[in-house]
């Protein structure tokens, strides 16, 4: 679902790209190189984007993922070609988007979106160790719910084993960042009768739906019941940030 909300306010930027291959080549004014930039966008994500190439095919893959200090996890099925793949060496890309609302200028040309968007580009680590591989599980827990963790049963040893994790460095990862209106207020095309401005957007959360097997009397929690509050931005939501605080510690 999506609802009209204002625009995100600019986040602060540096210039220097922490390599050539992150570097934002086109509209580089809209380039974020500050790391704090990009764990924002990811830790407000739900979906993130592994592309790499096999055997000279392209994929692109959703998934999701979950950040711990400057480190980003993706996991999935321990027979996953994705994640055998990239467990075994394989160059990686990862991205995350965040569509903040869409551009209405006075020409076609000049229609756009305002978005955030991070890309992460390395090789991705497997992760072997149990500790590891459960503070990165309990991640993936507090990305999508924050207290999630406690209140359900933990992974068994054979679903551990059954369970591939990834860890990708942020060392090379830039953000882009487009915000407000048309660049067309004050080029010849602002004579047009034409409305233009920009319509803000972002993802809301419907109304709870229990399995059909819930046992009766089983209420959804807070965090359930008030799902909305995982959807505010992390800025707007310090109970979502004090729980990623205690997942990264």
């Amino acid at each position: 679902m999506l609802a009209a909300v204002s625009s995100p306010a600019r986040v602060r930027r540096r210039t220097a790209a922490p390599s050539e291959r992150v570097r934002v080549r086109r509209v580089h004014d809209k380039a974020a190189y500050d790391r704090d930039a990009v764990k924002a966008i990811l830790d407000e994500a739900l979906v993130a984007h592994v592309g790499f190439a096999h055997d000279g095919q392209p994929f692109v893959i959703p998934t999701l993922h979950a950040r711990i200090g400057e480190q980003v996890y993706v996991h999935g099925s321990s027979a996953s070609r994705t994640l055998r793949a990239l467990g075994a060496g394989v160059p990686m890309c990862l991205t995350v988007t965040l569509l903040d609302g869409m551009v209405f200028a006075r020409s076609m040309f000049e229609m756009s979106a305002n978005y955030r968007s991070a890309v992460v580009l390395g090789n991705g680590r497997p992760v072997t160790g149990e500790q590891e591989k459960l503070r990165a599980l309990e991640a993936f827990s507090e990305q999508v719910l924050p207290g999630r963790w406690e209140q359900v049963r933990k992974p068994t040893r054979q679903e551990l084993k059954a369970t591939a994790v990834l860890a990708l460095s942020l060392d090379e990862a830039s953000a882009k960042i487009s915000t407000g209106g048309p660049d067309d207020g004050e080029g010849e095309d602002a004579a047009l009768d034409v409305w233009a401005g920009h319509v803000p957007i972002r993802l809301v959360a419907g109304l709870p739906v229990p399995c059909p097997h819930l046992r009766p009397g089983i209420e959804p929690p807070s965090g359930i019941a008030g799902y909305q509050g995982r959807l505010t931005p992390a800025c707007q939501a310090p109970a979502r940030a004090a729980a990623r605080a205690r997942t990264a510690s």
